[in-house]
């Protein structure tokens, strides 16, 4: 049986999956914690395919049967469990505290990294970067993350802009045409007021990027998915990893988008550099 993370192999081998067993690998993806405590016939009900379907994708990632993929699932689990769960206790310490909200923020982002699509990222960038217009939608938590969104493309010549009410993107959308993109970003991936906005984007013919989980209703709307899956409890508390994973890939369609602009656009980061320079203190005084 292989050591490696089966994880990234699930992800790794969507590609080449039949429809049906990529329907089974983005359920596993989303929720590894539930499924491995299932029978085969409740793995086949939740993705609603077949039972031969399951095993024909347990041997399609190299597994012998069911039995070995639950178990290479549970060994997985037990280590992204050890590396530390964000539940803090009464009697837990400053150092309990921000031990736990740590290790758990570094095993929440590892975990995106190795689900990651990268062809969902070079597809998001691609269309980004010949866009003439980017605009970034999202609610709550993830507001915060389209105006940190906005402000890294603005920096790039993208004329950008973020919207966190519905109204002002129900206004945007009517500008929009089929040479602008609208990126929505949800924690959730399904935000009533944000699968509005979408529909109505693309009613006047932006293409939709979105950052949110597989299966969501927000990533199966969007032209560009890309799969962010992260569950997090938030009954007591509301955690900032889901946050941190998606400004990391906005961070990833930045550099990507950079990049495509070519080696002559360093000169303009730098002339950025050199304005942002000038409003501040310099460090050796101290009046």
């Amino acid at each position: 049986m292989k050591n490696s993370p089966i994880l990234s192999e699930i992800a790794a081998a969507i590609p080449g999956l039949r429809k049906s067993e990529v329907k089974v690998a983005e359920y596993v993806l989303k929720a590894p914690q539930q499924v491995m405590h299932m029978r085969i016939v409740d793995l086949a009900q939740e993705a609603q395919v077949s039972e031969p379907t399951i095993v024909r994708f347990c041997r399609g990632i190299g597994c012998n049967g069911f039995q070995e993929f639950k178990v290479r699932i549970a060994q997985e689990m037990a280590i992204a469990n050890n590396i530390g769960q964000f539940a803090i206790a009464e009697d837990d310490s400053i150092e309990d505290i921000c031990d736990k909200i740590a290790d758990t923020t570094i095993q929440r982002l590892h975990q995106v990294k190795t689900q990651l699509r990268y062809a969902q990222v070079a597809a998001a960038a691609n269309a980004i970067s010949s866009a003439r217009r980017v605009e970034f939608y999202g609610f709550g938590a993830s507001g915060a993350v389209a105006i940190d969104a906005q402000h890294k493309f603005f920096r790039l010549q993208v004329a950008t802009a973020a919207y966190s009410d519905p109204h002002m993107q129900a206004m945007s959308a009517v500008t929009l045409s089929d040479e602008d993109v609208v990126v929505a970003i949800s924690q959730s991936g399904r935000t009533k007021d944000l699968l509005h906005s979408v529909e109505f984007a693309q009613q006047h013919g932006a293409k939709v990027v979105s950052l949110a989980p597989a299966n969501t209703p927000l990533s199966q709307a969007a032209d560009m998915p890309i799969f962010i899956n992260i569950e997090e409890d938030t009954e007591q508390f509301t955690p900032m990893t889901s946050r941190i994973a998606h400004l990391m890939v906005i961070d990833m369609l930045a550099v990507a988008v950079t990049q495509r602009r070519g080696p002559e656009f360093a000169e303009h980061l730098n002339a950025i550099k050199r304005s942002i320079k000038s409003l501040r203190v310099d460090s050796g005084r101290h009046n």
